[in-house]
């Protein structure tokens, strides 16, 4: 997702909780920074480890729009959600008989999107 539709979630989400839970909008801001950085930590161990990029920015960006509008509480199960739907499709690709190897791209943003919606929705 381009940052010029990310970044503008993450201030909506942070100036919806100055409206409407202004108590909270310290944690949904400290929320927002810990989202983002451990998807980039994360991802900066992945590229050492294995000197290629597994997570995209944008995917710690959608997860610090996550962090704004829900909290640090429903992090762990957004990113849990997220990750468990990305596995339910690689396994749907196998059964398609679609192999996913070492290079193959899976988007992971789109399950974080929709883990996010969900868990907002509940």
């Amino acid at each position: 997702m381009p940052d010029a539709l990310t970044l503008p979630l993450v201030v909506i989400g942070l100036v919806i909780a100055a409206i409407f839970d202004p108590e909270n909008l310290a944690e949904r801001a400290a929320a927002a920074a810990l989202g983002y950085l451990a998807l980039r930590t994360l991802a900066f161990a992945y590229y050492r480890l294995r000197h290629r990029e597994g997570l995209g920015q944008g995917d710690a960006k959608l997860f610090a729009a996550a962090g704004a509008w829900l909290g640090i509480a429903a992090l762990p199960e957004v990113i849990l959600l997220a990750a468990g739907a990305a596995l339910a499709m690689a396994a749907g690709f196998g059964l398609a008989g679609t192999r996913l190897r070492a290079h193959s791209a899976l988007p992971f943003g789109p399950f974080l999107a929709l883990a996010t919606w969900l868990i907002w929705l509940i």
